[in-house]
């Protein structure tokens, strides 16, 4: 059976993405970033770890991606620097990890002549919105150093595909959530606070409004534009076409809860100014009417099961702490 390489497999949305590989029966090689502990992040306590073969290494090394893809013919590349405060505090680190890392994958894609190569994209590379929902064919427009860096690797990808035919899929995603995430995003801050009994949540700006996708679905979607050739070559977005603020996110996360929240916001937790994205709503009409994709699990649902998975992993979070 052909080998997948997934880089990235130790994180949130890759330990999953490995799990449901597995599941359908593929050989996965796990690419995990090199720590002198030895530990693989999440696949620690995938089921699946003993079913896999896990490489360390980092995406800033050609040659490491080199070695690692040997004998594969599929990679899908989500290694990523991605938590947004942190891009403004060191900008290089995101260029050299995200740009910089996706065009090593994309150069070993083509000197290895691999047969899909499938990116990470994000939606914060369109910005504030001149419209919604949101189309593939929206400008991009980044207002944080990593959705530049995400925008610089998209564009690098799709110069890949036309240059020199490297075949390429790209998957943007819309605000993925669920088991797993770090505290830093909104979903896990929130509830962690909730959990820890706190009814007064400390948030950042409560108006912007997200397109939010159980990680399920996101990962449902990576498959499904990977084994679509009409695919190919162009950004495809996945997500839930629905959209909510982040106030009435909390209020909802409080009533799952069983709790009335107080609001504040923290100015430590707030974007800059000109830097805050005020809308995300995914169009996935084309992914929607190319495959049989379908969001399948729905907000409160997803919210349930996030909630559920964070009580049982409680102690692996901090609520009076901001992490950004």
């Amino acid at each position: 059976m052909d080998k997948v390489l997934v880089t990235g497999a130790g994180g949130f949305i890759g330990s999953h993405l490995v799990e449901a590989l597995v599941r359908r029966g593929e050989s996965v090689r796990a690419f995990v970033h090199y720590r002198g502990d030895g530990r693989r992040g999440w696949l620690e306590s995938c089921a699946c770890r003993d079913e896999l073969e896990v490489v360390a290494g980092d995406v800033r090394d050609l040659d490491s991606l080199q070695a690692a893809a040997r004998g594969c013919k599929q990679l899908f590349h989500l290694a990523a620097l991605i938590a947004i405060p942190h891009s403004y505090t060191t900008p290089l680190a995101y260029l050299r990890t995200n740009t910089l890392g996706t065009y090593n994958a994309l150069e070993c894609a083509r000197q290895q002549d691999l047969e899909r190569v499938i990116l990470a994209s994000t939606s914060e590379t369109y910005g504030t919105p001149q419209s919604v929902p949101i189309r593939e064919d929206h400008p991009p427009a980044a207002q944080s150093p990593y959705a530049a860096s995400k925008v610089g690797a998209d564009q690098l990808a799709l110069s890949y595909h036309r240059a020199f035919g490297t075949p390429v899929h790209i998957v943007r995603p819309f605000n993925t959530y669920g088991p797993r995430q770090s505290a830093r995003a909104i979903i896990p801050a929130i509830a962690v606070q909730l959990l820890s009994g706190a009814t007064r949540l400390r948030l950042g700006n409560l108006s912007p409004t997200r397109d939010l996708t159980f990680v399920e679905d996101t990962v449902a979607g990576f498959l499904a534009v990977r084994d679509a050739a009409a695919l190919r070559g162009r950004p495809v977005h996945v997500g839930s076409d629905m959209e909510i603020s982040i106030g009435d996110l909390a209020r909802l996360l409080g009533r799952l809860c069983g709790l009335e929240v107080e609001l504040t916001t923290e100015p430590e937790r707030t974007r800059p100014p000109h830097s805050e994205v005020d809308r995300l709503r995914c169009d996935a009409t084309l992914l929607r009417t190319t495959t049989a994709w379908r969001p399948r699990v729905g907000l409160e649902e997803g919210l349930r099961r996030t909630l559920d998975w964070l009580r049982q992993n409680l102690a692996s979070y901090d609520p009076a702490r901001y992490a950004r």
